[in-house]
């Protein structure tokens, strides 16, 4: 019995770590062979953490179906929150990531789109002495709610960038 429960166990590791190690290269291989822009980030980004959450759920092959719906459904959100961001949006986003303390939820409205969002920094981290942060973005574009978790670095120009 003590068998068995360790052969799944260490079979769900495996799946997770094909699911994590498959969504990190694609989002290298992505995010290094074009120019990158919002919604490609938004995409891969969505894709790796929906494909992450699906993994959650099922057994067997419908744990890697669920992942794959998971990984779709992210693609999707992440790319549209992207899409839809126009220069105020990404200034404001700037903005946010510079200035507002872990935890704090920034919000705007654009008064073009009509499309509302919220930023929330939730941690603070450096990687080669430049401060970088992960957030969590919410928008209501549409009518319709939408939220992406991301990571984004400060260049030396004090810009933002997304990173995977």
């Amino acid at each position: 019995m003590a068998t068995d429960f360790m052969n799944h166990y260490t079979g769900e590791l495996k799946m997770k770590k094909i699911v994590l190690v498959s969504s990190l290269s694609l989002s290298v291989l992505l995010t290094s062979c074009a120019q990158v822009t919002n919604e490609g980030v938004g995409t891969v980004t969505g894709g790796v953490v929906g494909g992450l959450l699906g993994s959650q759920f099922g057994g067997g092959s419908g744990k890697f179906a669920a992942a794959a719906g998971g990984a779709l459904i992210g693609a999707y959100l992440g790319g549209n929150i992207g899409r839809t961001m126009d220069r105020l949006d990404r200034l404001e986003m700037q903005k946010a990531l510079e200035t507002a303390p872990t935890g704090r939820v920034v919000t705007w409205s654009n008064p073009d789109t009509g499309n509302r969002y919220t930023v929330q920094p939730t941690r603070t981290y450096y990687t080669n002495e430049q401060p970088c942060r992960e957030y969590i973005t919410k928008a209501i574009i549409g009518g319709k709610p939408q939220q992406i978790y991301g990571k984004a670095c400060r260049q030396a120009d004090g810009s933002w960038r997304v990173v995977g």
